[in-house]
């Protein structure tokens, strides 16, 4: 069975000893189950994908509960992944943690932490006006942002301060140290983007 990935929660780093005693900084995830929630076929969708699910959902609205009653599920979060063979999967399969290998290479992509309202210092590592000659008020500023005759305005995308974080991240180049398919959890080779507990999408590179 081969799919593009899976979509898990961040458990947090640790440290993951080899056999040979060496060490490495590694980050937990628990990889589903998730559940195949829609299979898209080429006659009716216009390409073939499969659809899962993931995460308990409180509460779904009629639409949403209709779409999932055939998977037997109510999931917070609904994603799309290619796969390499249509007839491997149904309806209501579950999808765990083995279908990753320890040693292959994967992308993740999360959502990074809510920083709030952060200046051109922070959220784009701006150096700051000097710190002598009078300047008191000018030493985290963004200087100039624009001249007055031409064009007379601040050009669209000038870099501000402004709300940092909550972006979609993606990592590349990462790689799976293990895979507990018991426990359904990956630790994957370095971190990952977002907060713990957050949705991650692991995709295995250059599918």
């Amino acid at each position: 069975m081969t799919i593009a990935g899976l979509l898990g929660r961040k458990i947090g780093m640790t440290t993951y000893f080899h056999d040979d005693g060496t060490a490495e900084s590694v980050t937990a995830v628990e990889v589903g189950p998730c559940v195949v929630t829609q299979v898209k076929t080429e006659a009716r969708d216009g390409y073939e994908a499969v659809q899962v699910g993931f995460g308990l959902a409180s509460k779904l609205n009629q639409a949403d509960a209709g779409h999932q009653a055939r998977s037997g599920g109510k999931f917070e979060h609904l994603q799309e992944f290619g796969v390499d063979d249509l007839s491997e999967f149904e309806v209501g399969q579950q999808l765990t943690a083995d279908v990753f290998e320890a040693g292959e290479p994967i992308k993740v992509i999360g959502t990074s932490k809510g920083r709030g309202f952060a200046g051109v210092v922070r959220r784009y590592n701006f150096r700051g006006g000097p710190k002598t000659h009078g300047q008191s008020d000018r030493h985290r500023a963004p200087g100039s942002v624009g001249a007055g005759s031409s064009p007379g305005r601040v050009w669209p995308g000038t870099r501000m301060g402004g709300h940092y974080g909550v972006d979609r991240v993606t990592v590349m180049g990462l790689k799976v140290v293990a895979a507990d398919a018991e426990n359904n959890v990956v630790l994957v080779k370095g971190s990952i983007p977002g907060a713990r507990n957050g949705l991650v999408r692991i995709e295995k590179q250059g599918k």
